[in-house]
């Protein structure tokens, strides 16, 4: 899960994707991450599982949080289909 304790987290806010980025960029970023994570902790089977785990939790936590509250104010808006 994306939560480390708040003395952590200064270290990464200096991240900026600039406003007008497009998916593509935002792909092109998160890439360059994976790719410095590898080099800083070698290729090897533990590191890829390690890049596909945080990848897949954040985005199964990013659904929970923000995309399913979204969905449902839209059903609320415009009716469910089910």
């Amino acid at each position: 899960m994306p939560y480390i304790k708040n003395e952590n987290r200064e270290v990464f806010e200096n991240v900026v994707l600039p406003g007008t980025a497009t998916a593509g960029e935002l792909n092109y970023l998160i890439t360059k991450i994976c790719q410095q994570y590898i080099v800083d902790h070698n290729l090897s089977y533990q590191t890829l599982n390690d890049i596909v785990g945080a990848l897949e939790n954040c985005k199964l936590e990013f659904y929970r949080r923000l995309v399913s509250k979204y969905e449902d104010t839209k059903i609320e808006e415009n009716g469910d289909v089910y």
